[in-house]
């Protein structure tokens, strides 16, 4: 935890769990501020960081397996409110003294559970209510001092407290959204058990980040690379917020950018925000870089690297510079299975802001967004002045669009894919506007959160002008999400991807197919490579 994390914050103890970053997400939707934290994390580091509260989570293995999670008995010793889901809820049964047993039934998917008694956690929610289910093992007997408080029709704990130490656990999910009451139990553990204040408002929040990078930086200056997506537009306005012109933004043309992209980056923060902008032409030197290379890491590496080749020349031409500010956030190191969340999770692909330094070269980083997700980072955005053309663009990968072509980056595929993208951005652009206008909600229940155009290395027969075409195909890609750790794909009208598909056929040379990627996330990844 920083120095400048709010006092009033929750620990969530990651056991492994998939809900495990979900559940960090629903308290701060409630406006109290969230931190994962290791599941084996000892009693005592975990007082230093002094938490008003825990959440234990989820987690895929037996309380019972020989390498399964575990947690230190001396966490339940601290005084704290705890608040345990699934494993969570197992784990703390076992370790206070309580049995699990291996059900001869499991329960996956929604589940009715009957209320047994009052609790604290139930409070305005109705004796029965549909809940999330995801389990084998169960808790058969409940810890000294515990009581049932609900049950289902296979499971006879479905949950378990202790009022006087204000300990609760359910077996089921309330952090996801299929659990009925599951933000009115949040609700009630937060504020009615933990005492705690709805305080984490994006206010507080550019407050507390800029007194954090003022202590941080001191008089040092600090480089930023710059690409006009979501998240490091977001951190050039925020730490420009608190140490001016000591920063200096660069901005790396790669020449795998969007239509309109470079335009729009100089507009914006040279004119508009007047934040020291340096504009690095390296197309030809990234073609150079990319030619005959098709294997999408070896792309990523090859980017990553060079992106830190042009940041040492820059940064030497500046002089002084000693810090590098990057627009890293909560999903970039979950997906990188990077270590500061906490979590196990395995490498899904690298992301060219957490690849080390080349040798002989060192900056000191500032991170601010690296515990935000997407929609925080948005919102923040918004909070800060930045223009909503700006904010609510696309997420988009650093390597461009050299790694939404599949096989080898060419101009010739580039232009294509720049065309077909900038056709698919302006219609889904236009139909998240249209309902928008008609349901006064910014990311309503059918907007997209995403989408793009991606280059497959095929390429189609086709019949354009009676002629016979041997042309290429493009991909058109769509999703519904709020934080990019799950997404479904959206469900466009029929006469929005037909549209689409019309103006690239006959806008774009070279293209003589569209198809539509209808895979959520999981399994699938959002990006394709």
């Amino acid at each position: 935890m920083s120095e400048a994390t709010p006092r009033q914050f929750v620990a969530v103890l990651d056991f492994g769990a998939q809900y495990g970053q979900l559940i960090a997400r629903r308290v701060r939707d409630l406006h109290v501020y969230s931190e994962i934290v290791p599941c084996d994390i000892a009693a005592e580091e975990l007082a230093a960081m002094r938490p008003a509260a825990l959440i234990l989570s989820g987690g895929p293995a037996s309380v019972y397996a020989e390498d399964a999670p575990s947690v230190d008995p001396a966490i339940f010793e601290l005084g704290l409110p705890v608040l345990g889901f699934c494993y969570g809820h197992q784990i703390m049964a076992v370790t206070l003294g309580g049995e699990v047993a291996h059900s001869e039934v499991g329960e996956y998917g929604p589940a009715q559970i009957v209320r047994d008694g009052e609790s604290a956690l139930y409070a305005g929610t109705p004796d029965e209510q549909t809940v999330w289910m995801s389990h084998r093992d169960a808790v058969s007997r409940v810890p000294e001092g515990f009581v049932v408080t609900s049950h289902t029709d296979v499971c006879p704990v479905a949950s378990m407290e202790c009022a006087e130490h204000r300990f609760f656990s359910t077996q089921f999910h309330p952090e996801v959204r299929h659990t009925e009451y599951g933000r009115t139990l949040l609700e009630n553990f937060l504020f009615g058990v933990c005492g705690l204040e709805a305080t984490w408002t994006m206010d507080n929040i550019i407050d507390e980040k800029v007194a954090e990078i003022r202590a941080q930086v001191g008089d040092r200056k600090v480089i930023l690379g710059l690409s006009g997506g979501v998240d490091s537009s977001v951190v050039a306005a925020l730490v420009h917020r608190a140490i001016g012109d000591q920063l200096t933004c660069v901005f790396v043309n790669h020449g795998m950018l969007r239509k309109g992209e470079p335009e729009m980056v100089e507009e914006v923060f040279r004119d508009q925000f007047q934040v020291p902008l340096v504009h690095v032409h390296a197309e030809q030197r990234y073609a150079r870089l990319l030619a005959g290379v098709t294997e999408p890491e070896e792309k990523r590496r090859r980017i990553g690297s060079e992106f830190w080749k042009v940041f040492f020349d820059e940064a030497q031409r500046i002089g002084g510079v000693e810090m590098l500010a990057q627009g890293t956030i909560y999903p970039d190191i979950i997906e990188s299975g990077a270590r500061k969340t906490g979590g196990k999770a395995s490498t899904i692909k690298s992301h060219h802001n957490l690849i080390p330094f080349p040798e002989g070269v060192h900056f000191d980083l500032i991170e601010p967004l690296d515990h935000f997700f997407k929609d925080e980072v948005r919102e923040l955005g918004v909070a800060l002045g930045l223009p909503d053309r700006m904010v609510f663009r696309q997420p988009f990968p650093g390597p461009g669009l050299a790694i939404r072509i599949i096989g080898e980056v060419t101009p010739e595929k580039l232009e294509i894919l720049r065309n077909a993208d900038a056709i698919v951005r302006e219609e889904l652009d236009a139909y998240n506007e249209r309902l928008f206008e008609e349901t006064g909600e910014r990311n309503s229940e059918h907007s997209c959160w995403q989408y793009f155009a991606v280059l497959p290395d095929i390429r189609s027969v086709g019949v354009m002008g009676d002629e016979r075409t041997y042309a290429r195909p493009v991909i058109v890609r769509a999703v519904e999400s709020s934080d990019a750790m799950t997404a479904d794909w959206a469900k466009l009208p029929y006469d929005v991807l037909g549209k689409i598909s019309s103006r690239i056929v006959a806008e774009v040379p070279g293209v003589n197919r569209v198809v539509y990627d209808v895979t959520p996330k999981p399994p699938a990844t959002i990006e394709w490579e």
